[in-house]
């Protein structure tokens, strides 16, 4: 679904894309500004990770290696993109385009958006089921909610013309969901490793080979998104109530990392588009 330089009209003016990525790096910007609320609800997770029960422990490292293998070949979180490419042309259509190729941001970004809607829909149900059984079900909920994580950043890097089959594109779907989680220096490095920062030039070759080479950085995205989590999943850990919190907490991660996604892969389209008007 990538694009081709060179060969298709622009379908926004380069004013356009320059207003677009503004909004972007305001956007960026805002993140940047993390609530002391978000730096306290992290601390509890120490006592959180002393009462957690062995067989977590032991889930969590298996996520660590279906994480690897999701990297390395795709593995089970891999996703196609016929159900996109349906999404995208029908999309098209209803704007009054052909239904093919290349497609305008408004298109991609109401595709994305759709894609959102929907899977928060499901980890919202996810949260709610699991957090009814307390902290002996945080065991399912963890690499359900993983799994939809992974499952919509591709979905949306489709929407975008990036396919996940490529490797370097896994990558990055896993440090847009590292993005999400992470602190004011954790998301400045991260658009840094993948040339997203201001006056970047959007080619992650160089940021996802060396980010491959370090698997302690798979180990990271589980460590992060464990702590972000931190007192919200130990509300969840009590039978019966934790239905109601488990729903609210999964809601919320599936949005913020949709929102990441949509974003960075935003940001990658205009670049490119920005450099093919020369």
């Amino acid at each position: 679904m990538p694009e081709t330089a060179g060969h298709t009209p622009y379908l926004e003016t380069a004013e356009e894309l320059n207003a677009a990525l503004a909004e972007i790096i305001k956007w960026e910007k805002e993140q940047n500004q993390l609530m002391i609320w978000d730096r306290i609800t992290r601390l509890p997770f120490k006592l959180f990770d002393k009462l957690t029960p062995k067989f977590i422990h032991e889930k969590l490292g298996k996520l660590l290696d279906e994480l690897g293998g999701y990297i390395q070949n795709g593995g089970n979180y891999l996703v196609a993109g016929r159900k996109v490419g349906v999404l995208m042309e029908t999309g098209s259509r209803a704007a009054g385009g052909t239904g093919k190729g290349p497609y305008p941001l408004a298109v991609m970004d109401n595709a994305a958006r759709q894609l959102t809607m929907s899977s928060r829909n499901v980890a919202t149900a996810q949260g709610a089921t699991t957090g009814f059984g307390g902290l002996f079900t945080l065991a399912a909920d963890i690499p359900a909610i993983l799994g939809l994580s992974l499952k919509v950043i591709q979905e949306i890097g489709l929407c975008y013309g990036y396919n996940p089959t490529d490797k370097a594109e896994r990558i990055f779907a896993v440090k847009v969901m590292q993005f999400a989680s992470a602190d004011i220096v954790g998301k400045r490095t991260i658009l840094k490793e993948l040339n997203l920062q201001a006056g970047g030039d959007g080619d992650i070759t160089a940021g996802t080979q060396a980010a491959v080479s370090r698997i302690q950085g798979w180990r990271e995205v589980i460590t992060v998104y464990r702590d972000n989590w931190g007192w919200k999943k130990m509300l969840q850990a009590v039978p019966v109530a934790g239905m109601f919190f488990g729903a609210y907490i999964n809601r919320k991660a599936l949005e913020d990392v949709a929102e990441a996604a949509r974003m960075l892969y935003r940001k990658r389209r205009i670049i490119a588009r920005l450099a093919e008007m020369g």
